[in-house]
């Protein structure tokens, strides 16, 4: 088993906006590149059921929730350049190798659900990767398979075939009213659709326990995805299953995620006593989004990428509520600057409130746009409002 990084290291219904199966584009950019994906780093690529008669969970419906069904997500991996078929409809590929960060030479082509072959497709930059290596999500647009070209210079390339919208059905118990967060409605894990048995080990303990230390900063990143993205639960459910299982962190990395139309996911599971991300004491669990730095340090991602192109309109607006009511209920001047400390490995670095992922790594993310725009975060976040 792969080992994580160290810890220290509304109108309509939310979940049927979060289930909805609608086709997507692929993920190509002006200049014909494929977007680089959030932060992949798995050193395993890990299989789930991938046939078309997979078991059904039910979830009871207890007081105060509505059984909504989501499909079970199904995935399929392999290595290397060989020609990758699937026995169901290809949503995602996740493609990870090791010796270099520069994906120059590396590209995809995609087959049809007809047999037919597309062209090759380079694959692009912008993702969040921190070690000798480089990560992508692709939107494949319910391909029946894939071929991959290797980056030049890299090593030890893998892949994941995903589909987290045409799987069979499963059951979940999905809070009747809004969920909120200090007066800021967000979806809740089960409105969109989060596997919880992902979680756990086989023999049922969990892969990742939940361990939560004081506040210390936040960090926002993007998820270098596609833009205007037509089923985001879905792209959120697929981030889910690559950082729970393929990177065998137990669970998604953070712990809040936007999409373009200002809907905000509950992350990392808290527990149920607390307010969401934390323990009933304040305390923040510990994601996995900034290795090494992860204790104490709030991971808010957008979706979609934003090296070009700034966020939406109604991301920005959730992100600064969401900024505004987490750094005031923990006390903390958005606009600070702060001396981070991890209680655990000793890391130490002088970072402000409000920080975007380059702020601790040689990293893109969170998107040249997105960066230039956090000082106006930090102003908005610390208005009244």
């Amino acid at each position: 088993m792969t080992t994580p990084p160290t810890p220290a290291t509304p109108p309509t219904s939310p979940s049927h906006r979060a289930k909805s199966k609608v086709t997507r584009r692929s993920m190509i950019g002006a200049a014909g590149a494929i977007t680089a994906a959030a932060v992949i780093t798995p050193t395993v690529m890990a299989t789930t059921n991938d046939s078309d008669d997979a078991s059904i969970d039910t979830a009871d419906t207890k007081a105060g929730t509505t059984s909504e069904t989501f499909p079970k997500t199904r995935a399929k991996s392999a290595t290397g350049e060989a020609p990758v078929e699937a026995a169901f409809p290809i949503g995602y590929v996740g493609v990870r190798w090791e010796g270099t960060s520069d994906a120059s030479g590396g590209g995809i082509r995609l087959t049809d659900a007809d047999g037919g072959q597309g062209s090759w497709q380079k694959f692009g930059t912008g993702g969040c990767s921190e070690t000798n290596g480089g990560a992508l999500l692709i939107s494949t647009d319910k391909a029946s398979g894939y071929e991959l070209k290797a980056p030049d210079g890299s090593t030890e390339l893998r892949s994941l075939a995903l589909d987290t919208q045409e799987g069979p059905g499963r059951k979940v118990a999905v809070p009747s009213d809004p969920t909120r967060v200090r007066g800021v409605a967000y979806l809740s894990r089960p409105a969109w659709g989060a596997d919880e048995k992902l979680r756990f080990k086989a023999d049922g303990t969990e892969n990742t326990p939940t361990a939560y230390y004081p506040f210390q900063t936040i960090t926002v990143h993007h998820t270098a995805t596609v833009n205007d993205d037509p089923d985001p639960a879905a792209t959120v459910r697929a981030i889910y299953q690559l950082h729970a299982i393929t990177n065998d962190w137990g669970d998604i990395g953070y712990h809040f995620l936007i999409d373009e139309a200002g809907n905000i996911y509950e992350g990392r599971y808290s527990g149920d006593d607390g307010i969401p991300a934390h323990d009933k004491d304040g305390n923040l669990v510990t994601g996995f989004h900034a290795v090494g730095y992860n204790i104490g340090n709030l991971g808010i991602a957008l979706l979609g990428t934003l090296t070009d192109q700034g966020p939406t309109d109604a991301a920005r607006e959730s992100l600064t509520r969401l900024i505004r009511v987490l750094t005031r209920f923990h006390g903390v001047d958005p606009k600070a600057t702060v001396t981070y400390k991890n209680p655990v490995n000793g890391n130490v670095k002088e970072v402000p409130e409000i920080t975007g992922h380059r702020d601790w790594f040689d990293t893109e993310c969170p998107g040249q746009t997105m960066y230039d725009e956090l000082d106006r975060l930090r102003d908005a976040a610390a208005a009244r409002g």
